[in-house]
């Protein structure tokens, strides 16, 4: 895959493929790309046979709440009872239990956890991982969270970037007056900026969160600091979030499956990066999923990434969304691979470093038992992994993830 920017629109439905293929490391970068007959006469002091399989980018998975303490299977048998999500609230569930024990959970115990899943989503294929905070909602547990992330960052192979969602919902104690935690959460990014704790600022602009108005506000006031923004927008309804992020100029918007016509037309003329999240109307039981066909009929730039939460998405499998993409999407092979790897990879603002297979860059690459591309989303639920390096290195091997990495 080359190229320059993210693929948009028809660009997407087109890969550059090699056959009988051969790619050189040194020094943790990609040296050589070229034929294999071209490749015999080089020394290599390590050689990997990948005959018959499929060699691709390392993954991106561009929208991720990695960070958390406790899990909501128990919220799953009154779903299925058609418990209301509200009523499950009132009940002590919902996205405020994992907000209390994020709260209770020591940085240890977090990291801990964390590192587990980022684990797996390696094991996966997955290369590179944003991560946002967002279930503290007080100022001492999301830069806990922000610091696990930097922690995760200075040691684990996978490339993490961070992102600060403060903003991700109303706290009860604020349920009257939101703009004053808006406010309490800006005061924040002074810390952030100076503990390198976060690139980005998200916030949650839906009904019942918070309104466009509200995030506009506070994403012009992230952007006065420095930060790039993102925006959790239009998922159930189309508030408006779509085009705020065109407004603002927004890394990316994510969600959108209420994004209305209007919306999708202004992102296929901008620059940000549409990620969708299948996994979340899928595991929600909902009908309803984003447009994408429409998104790249239009011109849009599209992404895929898991969504991986404890309560909408706890899934840290990427492959199973590429074929949620095929399945409930209707998008084509070359567009999920394109949105799974170097449209994510513009997402996070790494498109010029992950995503692509290019020479000089650090050589994250996937080798996968699949005789093809088409055939990771065409057979779903299982791990078609052979062997992942990262900058060169083997870190997953057929059959185990190197579940003795050590991170300080």
């Amino acid at each position: 895959m080359e190229g320059d920017g993210p693929a948009k629109g028809e660009q997407m439905k087109a890969l550059l493929l090699l056959e009988h293929a051969a790619v050189g490391i040194n020094d943790g970068k990609i040296a050589f790309i070229g034929k294999s007959e071209e490749a015999k006469s080089f020394h290599a002091n390590i050689v990997i046979d990948a005959n018959g399989k499929l060699v691709t980018p390392g993954l991106v998975d561009p929208h991720t709440h990695l960070v958390f303490a406790g899990s909501r299977e128990h919220e799953l048998t009154l779903k299925q009872q058609g418990v209301p999500y509200l009523e499950i609230l009132k009940r002590g569930g919902g996205i405020l239990s994992t907000v209390q024990a994020t709260r209770k959970a020591s940085e240890e115990e977090l990291f801990t956890k964390a590192k587990f899943h980022l684990d797996r989503m390696l094991s996966y294929g997955v290369t590179t991982v944003e991560a946002k905070s967002g279930y503290g909602l007080d100022e001492d547990t999301e830069l806990k969270q922000l610091r696990v992330v930097k922690r995760l960052q200075n040691g684990h192979p996978v490339d993490l970037i961070s992102t600060f969602l403060g903003a991700h919902a109303i706290p009860p104690e604020y349920k009257n007056n939101p703009d004053d935690f808006l406010e309490k959460m800006l005061r924040l990014l002074d810390t952030i900026q100076k503990e390198k704790l976060a690139e980005f600022v998200d916030i949650f602009c839906e009904t019942g969160v918070f309104t466009v108005e509200q995030s506009r506000s506070f994403l012009q006031a992230a952007k006065s600091k420095g930060f790039d923004v993102k925006i959790h927008a239009d998922e159930i309804e189309p508030l408006g979030g779509t085009e705020l992020a065109v407004e603002l100029g927004a890394v990316s918007s994510d969600h959108l499956v209420g994004a209305s016509d209007d919306g999708i037309a202004r992102l296929a003329g901008s620059d940000t990066i549409a990620v969708l999240l299948p996994g979340t109307s899928f595991y929600l039981g909902k009908e309803k999923y984003a447009r994408a066909r429409e998104m790249i009929e239009a011109g849009a730039a599209v992404a895929l990434s898991t969504d991986f939460n404890p309560g909408s998405s706890p899934t840290e499998n990427l492959q199973f969304i590429m074929s949620l993409a095929a399945l409930k999407l209707k998008m084509i092979p070359e567009e999920i691979w394109h949105a799974v790897t170097v449209n994510a990879a513009y997402a996070i603002n790494r498109g010029e470093e992950a995503g692509r297979i290019v020479i000089g860059r650090k050589a994250d690459i996937v080798i996968w038992d699949a005789p093809n591309y088409a055939y990771i989303p065409y057979h779903y639920g299982v791990n078609h992994v052979n062997t992942v390096l990262k900058a060169g290195k083997v870190v997953v091997e057929r059959g185990r993830s190197d579940a003795t990495i050590s991170v300080s």
